[in-house]
């Protein structure tokens, strides 16, 4: 075991899957020498090469173009947008090319092989263009898989998942925690399933779901919540789609109620998504409404960042609210 940060996580588990697989390529803006904005990539050109680890025009859409290209040749592009806000110039070649290529072609053509990194979410002072958190947009694509790790020890074993995957992933990390979150991981390679959420505590009273940087604000809500006497159960969900419908079912039907939390933006988030499901699968078990807790539906404000962000008080607040409804 070795302490890391989120990043170190990162560039790990990128640092095994390239030893691992010589086809395995990495690129994106500043990636190579500098290592990314973030320093993701630190080291990886050094160690192989200029050809397996280089820096790309500030054109997302040719980002993505060249590593459906790639992965349609069996590469095993991972292919970094800077931040998640700029995605969107390569929404298209994501959607109706990285998505689709296996259906159009009978399965005769694939681009499996791609994952696309990407950092997400505020609480770095980013302001409007580099605090935002689109993943809801993807989870309407079938034909993708959507990732979210909530510290380093799932950081590197859900990205070497991702990696390893025979679909496109779009792997979104939560940026604020790059370096606040520090933990024992593994050094050695190992995988974290997809598809999967994971139960992080158990309770009696109430579910609480969320992913990535998310899942810092209910535990914290969850501890205040302990001293009010409720027992609250905890869920990261791990990946947005496919996700784990059964696992949230199953904790709902012991405790009666869901709170579901994320940075997005209320209107048109997953939370929505998740909530109408599990209303259909578990509204017998029904204690009370599914709560949603989650960003403000404006864009994501520099000033007021802290108010906008759904903290553990908020989240504090709608747990009793559903427990005393």
């Amino acid at each position: 075991m070795a302490k890391m940060n989120l990043l170190q996580a990162v560039n790990n588990a990128l640092d095994i899957a390239m030893q691992d697989n010589e086809r395995v390529i990495c690129f994106g803006e500043d990636v190579g020498v500098f290592g990314g904005v973030f320093r993701a990539t630190s080291h990886l050109q050094e160690k192989y090469g200029r050809d397996r680890c280089f820096n790309t025009p500030l054109v997302e859409q040719g980002i993505i173009g060249f590593a459906n290209g790639l992965a349609s040749q069996g590469s095993v592009p991972v292919a970094e947008i800077q931040f998640a806000d700029y995605i969107f110039p390569a929404f298209d070649q994501i959607v109706n090319e990285s998505a689709k290529f296996r259906y159009r072609s009978g399965n005769l053509f694939d681009v499996g092989g791609l994952t696309i990194r990407t950092p997400y979410g505020g609480g770095i002072a980013g302001g409007h263009y580099h605090s935002q958190s689109p993943e809801a947009y993807f989870a309407h694509t079938p034909g993708l898989k959507i990732v979210v790790p909530r510290n380093p020890h799932q950081a590197k074993g859900l990205l070497l998942a991702s990696i390893r995957d025979p679909n496109p992933v779009v792997f979104f990390e939560p940026k604020r925690i790059y370096r606040a979150s520090v933990g024992e991981v593994p050094e050695e390679d190992y995988q974290l399933p997809l598809g999967k959420a994971e139960v992080v505590r158990e309770g009696s009273d109430i579910t609480l779901l969320a992913w990535g940087a998310q899942m810092e604000y209910i535990e914290k809500a969850a501890e205040l919540a302990d001293k009010d006497g409720i027992s609250c159960e905890l869920i990261d969900l791990r990946t947005i789609l496919p996700w784990d419908v059964d696992t949230v079912a199953e904790s709902v039907k012991k405790t009666g109620r869901l709170l579901i939390s994320h940075e997005a933006p209320l209107t048109g988030g997953f939370a929505g998504e998740i909530a109408t499901t599990i209303q259909d699968q578990c509204f017998l078990y029904l204690e009370s409404p599914i709560a949603r807790v989650a960003g403000l539906d404006v864009p994501y404000p520099l000033a007021l960042e802290k108010e906008y962000i759904p903290d553990q008080w908020k989240i504090y607040e709608a747990i009793k609210a559903s427990v005393n409804f």
